[in-house]
């Protein structure tokens, strides 16, 4: 299943202005890259306000599922992105609400939600599909920018995309200026920070956090949507496949920063593509071998940065407002 996918995704990445395999393997690294990139942007948001998001995975393959669904029964993409949000939305706010509201350990939070997500999906993909698979999926619409497209290469890359993809582009943009040139931003990595002295400069420090870990639960959402409707066109058990937790050790990598993450997450896109490519030359490796290649890419970095890579100081840590009784 894992080779078919992968092929299916490859094959989807040939354009005919430029049916150059230099341009092919820059595109299908591009695409693959894509959901990994709007769920780590996701546990940006979360992890900057404090709240670790292990999470994920499970709302980027509820955002698949939902969007999956919301697609087929309507016929409209449109509605399944609205509906893979709404899901990663809802699954963020339950995580929010035990790690903010119950102070669950966010570990297992996120671990939770990552298991029940991998159950639920699993259960009603069977129960309404007999082969576990959906019939194809409506396709995301592609739009090219006039001129812009016809540029070598770089048209091809950037200027005849999907509207996930411009959405990618835009939310980088807006992550970056509203966490760094903004008082909601300023608040946002003050409480992640010092929640203590956020709170104490009068920043509501439980409602920046819900607000945030839905944030990522939605940006996630998406990002599944963009795996069902813009990638492979039909929604099969596990199809996430682990790239929540690509995400996350691209956020590390990429320093909590949106800019800095997103080009991690094009890190490990290239070298799952690379694998894609190795399978296709039908080389007498084993695929399991060839499938480890982003995880081994994402280990590497992780062990390159150890003890560089500073994440927020109340990463973690469960906030409770103190009394002023006395």
């Amino acid at each position: 299943m894992a080779l078919n996918l992968g092929l299916l995704a490859i094959s989807g990445t040939q354009t005919a202005n430029h049916p150059i395999a230099l341009v092919d393997y820059l595109v299908a690294s591009l695409r693959l890259s894509v959901p990994i990139a709007l769920a780590a942007l996701g546990g940006l948001w979360s992890e900057r306000s404090g709240v670790i998001n292990i999470g994920l995975e499970g709302m980027l393959l509820s955002g698949a599922f939902a969007g999956a669904i919301g697609a087929l029964f309507t016929n409209n993409v449109w509605v399944g992105m609205v509906c893979a949000i709404a899901a990663g939305g809802l699954i963020g706010l339950l995580h929010a609400y035990l790690c903010v509201t119950l102070r669950v350990n966010q570990l297992v939070s996120g671990l939770a939600i990552n298991l029940l997500a991998v159950g639920l999906t699993s259960f009603f993909v069977r129960l309404l599909f007999k082969e576990g698979t959906t019939p194809r999926l409506p396709d995301v619409p592609i739009i090219g920018i006039p001129i812009l497209q016809n540029i070598p290469i770089v048209g091809s890359l950037l200027f005849h995309q999907d509207v996930i993809f411009y959405s990618l582009l835009l939310l980088i943009i807006l992550s970056t200026y509203i966490l760094f040139f903004t008082g909601h931003g300023l608040a946002i990595r003050a409480v992640g920070e010092y929640p203590k002295a956020a709170d104490a400069s009068g920043i509501n420090v439980a409602w920046v956090r819900y607000i945030s870990v839905a944030a990522s639960g939605c940006l996630a959402g998406l990002g599944g949507a963009y795996l069902t409707l813009g990638h492979v066109k039909f929604f099969t058990e596990n199809i996430s496949a682990g790239k929540g937790f690509i995400a996350l050790a691209a956020l590390i990598f990429g320093r909590w920063h949106p800019v800095k993450t997103v080009l991690a997450c094009l890190l490990f896109g290239a070298g799952d593509a690379l694998q894609l490519r190795i399978q296709a030359l039908d080389i007498d490796i084993p695929y399991q071998f060839l499938t480890m290649l982003p995880y081994c890419i994402a280990l590497m970095a992780l062990i390159g940065l150890a003890g560089k890579s500073a994440p927020p100081a109340a990463l973690g840590i469960p906030y409770m407002k103190e009394s002023s009784g006395r």
